[in-house]
Protein backbone atom coordinates (compact mmCIF):
# COMPACT_ATOMS: atom_id res chain seq x y z
CA UNK A 1 0.00 0.00 0.00
CA UNK A 2 1.20 3.49 -0.80
CA UNK A 3 1.73 6.12 1.91
CA UNK A 4 2.60 9.81 1.60
CA UNK A 5 4.80 11.71 4.03
CA UNK A 6 4.22 15.41 3.42
CA UNK A 7 6.52 18.05 4.86
CA UNK A 8 5.28 21.64 4.74
CA UNK A 9 7.36 24.70 5.52
CA UNK A 10 6.51 27.23 8.17
CA UNK A 11 5.46 29.90 5.68
CA UNK A 12 2.72 27.62 4.38
CA UNK A 13 1.18 26.82 7.76
CA UNK A 14 1.50 30.37 9.11
CA UNK A 15 -0.61 32.09 6.44
CA UNK A 16 -4.37 31.58 6.79
CA UNK A 17 -5.03 31.35 3.05
CA UNK A 18 -2.21 28.92 2.26
CA UNK A 19 -3.03 26.86 5.37
CA UNK A 20 -6.68 26.52 4.30
CA UNK A 21 -5.55 25.37 0.85
CA UNK A 22 -3.11 22.91 2.41
CA UNK A 23 -5.80 21.42 4.66
CA UNK A 24 -8.20 21.00 1.71
CA UNK A 25 -5.53 19.41 -0.49
CA UNK A 26 -4.22 17.14 2.26
CA UNK A 27 -7.72 16.00 3.21
CA UNK A 28 -8.36 15.10 -0.44
CA UNK A 29 -5.26 12.91 -0.69
CA UNK A 30 -6.14 9.24 -0.85
CA UNK A 31 -4.50 6.56 1.23
CA UNK A 32 -2.55 6.68 4.49
CA UNK A 33 -0.54 9.83 5.11
CA UNK A 34 1.66 11.69 7.58
CA UNK A 35 2.15 15.46 7.88
CA UNK A 36 5.39 16.98 9.20
CA UNK A 37 5.37 20.77 9.66
CA UNK A 38 7.61 23.70 10.51
CA UNK A 39 6.74 27.01 12.15
CA UNK A 40 9.91 29.08 12.35
CA UNK A 41 8.38 32.46 11.55
CA UNK A 42 5.76 32.04 14.26
CA UNK A 43 8.48 31.09 16.73
CA UNK A 44 10.49 34.18 15.85
CA UNK A 45 7.42 36.40 16.19
CA UNK A 46 6.54 34.90 19.57
CA UNK A 47 10.13 35.26 20.80
CA UNK A 48 10.11 38.94 19.81
CA UNK A 49 6.83 39.44 21.66
CA UNK A 50 8.39 37.90 24.77
CA UNK A 51 11.57 39.95 24.47
CA UNK A 52 13.73 36.96 23.55
CA UNK A 53 16.34 37.60 20.87
CA UNK A 54 16.57 35.18 17.93
CA UNK A 55 20.00 34.07 16.70
CA UNK A 56 20.39 32.10 13.46
CA UNK A 57 23.54 30.48 12.03
CA UNK A 58 23.36 29.14 8.46
CA UNK A 59 19.59 29.03 8.74
CA UNK A 60 19.69 27.11 12.02
CA UNK A 61 18.11 28.54 15.17
CA UNK A 62 20.33 28.78 18.23
CA UNK A 63 18.13 27.22 20.91
CA UNK A 64 19.02 28.21 24.47
CA UNK A 65 16.71 27.52 27.42
CA UNK A 66 14.42 30.47 26.68
CA UNK A 67 14.18 29.71 22.96
CA UNK A 68 13.45 26.05 23.69
CA UNK A 69 10.42 27.15 25.71
CA UNK A 70 9.27 29.31 22.80
CA UNK A 71 9.63 26.64 20.09
CA UNK A 72 7.95 24.06 22.33
CA UNK A 73 4.97 26.38 22.83
CA UNK A 74 4.75 27.35 19.17
CA UNK A 75 5.65 24.14 17.33
CA UNK A 76 4.15 21.58 19.68
CA UNK A 77 1.25 23.80 20.75
CA UNK A 78 -0.06 26.66 18.64
CA UNK A 79 0.92 25.52 15.14
CA UNK A 80 0.47 21.79 15.66
CA UNK A 81 -2.92 21.98 17.36
CA UNK A 82 -4.24 24.53 14.86
CA UNK A 83 -3.43 22.10 12.04
CA UNK A 84 -4.98 19.17 13.92
CA UNK A 85 -8.19 21.09 14.63
CA UNK A 86 -8.54 22.14 10.99
CA UNK A 87 -7.90 18.57 9.81
CA UNK A 88 -10.55 17.27 12.19
CA UNK A 89 -12.99 19.82 10.76
CA UNK A 90 -12.12 18.48 7.29
CA UNK A 91 -12.86 14.91 8.33
CA UNK A 92 -9.22 13.83 8.81
CA UNK A 93 -8.45 12.04 12.09
CA UNK A 94 -5.25 13.96 12.82
CA UNK A 95 -3.17 13.31 15.93
CA UNK A 96 -0.61 15.93 16.95
CA UNK A 97 2.75 14.50 17.99
CA UNK A 98 6.30 15.48 18.80
CA UNK A 99 9.16 13.02 18.65
CA UNK A 100 8.83 12.53 22.41
CA UNK A 101 5.27 11.18 22.12
CA UNK A 102 5.39 7.37 22.07
CA UNK A 103 9.18 7.79 21.66
CA UNK A 104 8.63 8.00 17.90
CA UNK A 105 11.73 10.10 17.10
CA UNK A 106 14.88 10.03 19.21
CA UNK A 107 17.76 12.50 18.77
CA UNK A 108 20.98 13.58 20.42
CA UNK A 109 21.99 17.12 21.26
CA UNK A 110 24.19 18.56 18.54
CA UNK A 111 27.74 19.08 19.86
CA UNK A 112 29.39 22.49 19.48
CA UNK A 113 31.09 22.89 16.11
CA UNK A 114 33.40 25.59 14.85
CA UNK A 115 33.01 27.48 18.09
CA UNK A 116 29.19 27.52 17.75
CA UNK A 117 27.02 26.04 20.48
CA UNK A 118 23.56 25.44 18.99
CA UNK A 119 22.06 24.72 22.41
CA UNK A 120 19.06 22.41 22.54
CA UNK A 121 19.18 21.43 18.86
CA UNK A 122 18.73 17.77 18.04
CA UNK A 123 20.26 15.64 15.31
CA UNK A 124 17.98 12.69 14.60
CA UNK A 125 19.14 9.18 15.48
CA UNK A 126 16.08 7.14 14.54
CA UNK A 127 12.31 7.02 14.15
CA UNK A 128 10.06 4.17 15.28
CA UNK A 129 8.29 3.14 12.11
CA UNK A 130 6.48 0.24 13.78
CA UNK A 131 4.72 2.48 16.29
CA UNK A 132 3.82 5.02 13.61
CA UNK A 133 2.52 2.24 11.36
CA UNK A 134 0.36 0.93 14.21
CA UNK A 135 -1.28 4.35 14.57
CA UNK A 136 -1.79 4.65 10.83
CA UNK A 137 -3.41 1.21 10.64
CA UNK A 138 -5.96 2.46 13.19
CA UNK A 139 -6.97 5.29 10.85
CA UNK A 140 -4.87 7.95 12.58
CA UNK A 141 -3.05 10.63 10.57
CA UNK A 142 0.10 11.69 12.50
CA UNK A 143 0.80 15.43 12.46
CA UNK A 144 4.39 15.79 13.62
CA UNK A 145 5.92 18.97 15.04
CA UNK A 146 9.69 19.64 14.68
CA UNK A 147 10.57 18.63 18.24
CA UNK A 148 12.31 15.45 19.36
CA UNK A 149 13.83 14.17 22.60
CA UNK A 150 17.03 12.53 23.77
CA UNK A 151 15.58 9.86 26.07
CA UNK A 152 16.97 11.69 29.10
CA UNK A 153 14.10 14.11 29.61
CA UNK A 154 15.25 16.85 27.23
CA UNK A 155 13.24 18.18 24.31
CA UNK A 156 15.27 19.15 21.25
CA UNK A 157 14.53 21.63 18.44
CA UNK A 158 14.97 19.57 15.27
CA UNK A 159 15.06 20.27 11.54
CA UNK A 160 11.66 19.39 10.05
CA UNK A 161 13.10 18.34 6.66
CA UNK A 162 15.32 15.80 8.39
CA UNK A 163 12.43 14.59 10.54
CA UNK A 164 10.28 14.02 7.44
CA UNK A 165 13.07 12.06 5.76
CA UNK A 166 13.63 9.95 8.88
CA UNK A 167 9.90 9.22 9.23
CA UNK A 168 9.64 8.27 5.55
CA UNK A 169 12.59 5.87 5.85
CA UNK A 170 11.20 4.35 9.06
CA UNK A 171 7.87 3.64 7.33
CA UNK A 172 9.46 2.25 4.14
CA UNK A 173 9.45 -1.37 5.45
CA UNK A 174 5.67 -1.16 5.93
CA UNK A 175 4.47 0.93 2.94
CA UNK A 176 5.47 2.14 -0.50
CA UNK A 177 6.45 5.62 0.64
CA UNK A 178 6.32 8.86 -1.31
CA UNK A 179 8.06 11.76 0.47
CA UNK A 180 6.96 15.25 -0.56
CA UNK A 181 8.60 18.53 0.42
CA UNK A 182 6.00 21.25 -0.27
CA UNK A 183 6.93 24.91 -0.29
CA UNK A 184 6.40 28.14 -2.25
CA UNK A 185 8.56 27.40 -5.32
CA UNK A 186 7.86 24.97 -8.16
CA UNK A 187 10.88 22.93 -7.09
CA UNK A 188 14.64 23.04 -7.57
CA UNK A 189 15.33 25.62 -10.29
CA UNK A 190 18.47 26.80 -12.04
CA UNK A 191 17.19 30.35 -11.62
CA UNK A 192 15.08 30.69 -8.45
CA UNK A 193 13.10 33.52 -10.06
CA UNK A 194 12.33 31.70 -13.31
CA UNK A 195 9.88 28.76 -13.04
CA UNK A 196 10.77 27.65 -16.57
CA UNK A 197 14.23 26.60 -15.29
CA UNK A 198 12.77 23.82 -13.11
CA UNK A 199 15.08 20.78 -12.87
CA UNK A 200 12.71 17.80 -13.26
CA UNK A 201 15.03 15.06 -11.97
CA UNK A 202 18.17 15.09 -9.82
CA UNK A 203 20.57 12.18 -9.32
CA UNK A 204 23.47 11.99 -6.86
CA UNK A 205 25.89 13.04 -9.63
CA UNK A 206 23.58 15.87 -10.72
CA UNK A 207 23.42 17.16 -7.17
CA UNK A 208 27.20 17.31 -6.79
CA UNK A 209 27.49 19.29 -10.04
CA UNK A 210 24.63 21.64 -9.16
CA UNK A 211 26.10 22.25 -5.72
CA UNK A 212 29.60 22.89 -7.12
CA UNK A 213 28.15 25.37 -9.61
CA UNK A 214 26.23 27.19 -6.88
CA UNK A 215 22.86 26.42 -8.48
CA UNK A 216 21.74 24.40 -5.46
CA UNK A 217 22.74 26.41 -2.40
CA UNK A 218 21.58 27.64 1.00
CA UNK A 219 18.59 25.88 2.52
CA UNK A 220 18.02 23.85 -0.64
CA UNK A 221 21.23 21.86 -0.06
CA UNK A 222 20.03 19.97 3.06
CA UNK A 223 16.62 19.48 1.46
CA UNK A 224 18.12 17.71 -1.57
CA UNK A 225 20.56 15.83 0.68
CA UNK A 226 17.62 14.56 2.73
CA UNK A 227 15.80 13.57 -0.48
CA UNK A 228 18.73 11.55 -1.78
CA UNK A 229 19.28 9.93 1.62
CA UNK A 230 15.62 8.87 1.66
CA UNK A 231 15.97 7.19 -1.74
CA UNK A 232 19.08 5.36 -0.56
CA UNK A 233 17.13 4.04 2.43
CA UNK A 234 14.18 2.61 0.56
CA UNK A 235 11.74 5.49 -0.01
CA UNK A 236 10.10 5.03 -3.40
CA UNK A 237 10.13 8.65 -4.57
CA UNK A 238 10.82 12.16 -3.30
CA UNK A 239 9.14 15.22 -4.77
CA UNK A 240 10.20 18.80 -4.02
CA UNK A 241 7.79 21.46 -5.17
CA UNK A 242 4.76 23.67 -4.81
CA UNK A 243 2.30 23.59 -1.95
CA UNK A 244 -0.57 22.46 -4.19
CA UNK A 245 -0.51 18.75 -3.48
CA UNK A 246 -3.79 17.37 -4.79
Amino acid sequence: MGLTVLKVGGAVVENAESLARLIADFAAMEGPKVLVHGGGRSATAMATRLGIETHMVDGRRITDDDMLRVVTMVYGGLVNKRIVALLQAAGVNGLGLTGADMDIIRSHRRPPKGGIDYGWVGDVDRADGQRLASLIREGVVPVIAPLTHDGQGHLLNTNADTMAQTVACALAPYYRVSLRYAFEKRGVMRDPDDPSTLIPHITEADFERLKADGIVSGGMVPKVENALQAIRQGVGEVLIGETRIS
